[in-house]
């Protein structure tokens, strides 16, 4: 019996190896470096959803106060230089009303600006707006409503003569900027439809 057990001494004896309890210390560590990755991995994600919608919710702000052009540039002329242009405006999509008070009033907050070859006007004093039929009698463009915007060229260092190209440019407070790029005809009559 004595070597019998001198031989499972001897066999056994030598034998290593883990207890459950390293085992589940290992794998509660694994778990738990898995866990920390995937929350990482997660708030990244999330995150990066969140500025996404942002971003498209202020896209879709800008839009919905977007102004479209009615219609032509009408060019009106004087003594063989234009002097002045008018066009139509509304709302594009009209959920909120953009303010087109005149320049000269202390609560302007629309801006246009003037180049052509000859020079660059940042911001244009010579302009106003007549509410058209349907309009109410504040300055702001609301759904349903068209304005027509008389910006004054007479003022310009060099006055816009024949074959010019010039662009007006409205900037309201909020919304996508309308840009203007015409060419004036080769002769200057009193009315042009500058298409």
């Amino acid at each position: 019996m004595k070597t019998l057990r001198k031989a499972l001494a001897r066999m056994y004896g030598r034998e290593e190896g883990m207890t459950g309890l390293e085992t589940a210390i290992i794998l509660i560590a694994f778990v738990t470096v898995a866990a920390v990755f995937g929350y990482a991995v997660l708030s990244a994600g999330i995150f990066s959803a969140d500025k996404a919608k942002g971003t498209v919710y202020q896209g879709m702000e800008e839009a919905k106060s977007s102004m479209e052009v009615k219609g032509n540039l009408i060019a009106v002329g004087a003594a063989g230089a234009v002097g002045s242009v008018e066009f139509v405006v509304a709302n594009a999509i009209g959920e909120y009303p953009i303010d087109l008070t005149p320049q000269g009033d202390a609560n302007n907050v629309t801006v246009i600006s003037y180049w052509d070859e000859n020079q660059h006007v940042a911001e244009l004093a010579g302009w106003n707006v007549t509410q058209l039929a349907g309009a109410d009698a504040d300055n702001l463009l609301e759904i349903g409503e068209q304005f027509l915007v008389t910006v004054d060229l007479s003022a310009l260092v060099t006055p816009l003569g024949v074959n010019s190209v010039f662009t007006v440019e409205l900037k309201p407070p909020h919304g996508a900027t309308i840009v203007i790029n015409r060419r004036t005809p080769a002769e200057i009559d009193p009315i042009m439809d500058l298409k």
